[in-house]
């Protein structure tokens, strides 16, 4: 899988987490029938929500993102469906390659551990997981986001 493949997988995955966790909210604060959907949507959103910025942060070491342009994938997972639209741009700015740690030595510090998980896809992936969960965990530690009602 390309760092494009994978990218996009993930800031459309948030995406639709993002049109389950409004829908859930419609439920919940307008037609006032159930908080079901805020429970699992939100969860579900919290989780791939976490991915994406795992994901983002390996695909910009990897791709020698700009802190800039980095930070503006970052910043896409805030407001609704921004990823995707950060992912279409990104991509009309060639902002996408194949996988040069996989080739390349690592010259960065920062490159050392991205190259070891995408030299050792499977390995990687357990590792990405569990940066996710423990990430995750330590969100669920700090609580929901504050509501104003």
């Amino acid at each position: 899988m390309t760092p494009q493949a994978l990218f996009r997988r993930v800031a459309v995955a948030e995406a639709v987490t993002w049109a389950l966790l409004l829908a859930g909210m419609f439920l919940k604060y307008v037609t006032d029938t159930t908080e079901l959907g805020v429970r699992v949507g939100g969860m579900v959103h919290g989780v791939v929500f976490v991915a994406y910025c795992v994901t983002t942060v390996v695909v910009a070491v990897d791709q020698r993102w700009t802190l800039r342009r980095t930070a503006l994938g970052l910043l896409a997972s805030i407001p609704p469906f921004f990823t995707v639209l950060f992912d279409l741009l990104a991509e009309r700015s060639g902002a996408f390659g194949p996988w040069r740690l996989t080739v390349d030595a690592p010259t960065r510090a920062v490159d050392r551990p991205v190259a070891w998980m995408l030299r050792n896809p499977v390995l990687g992936l357990v590792v990405g997981l569990a940066a996710v969960a423990v990430l995750t965990g330590l969100a669920l530690l700090v609580g929901p986001p504050a509501s104003s009602a």
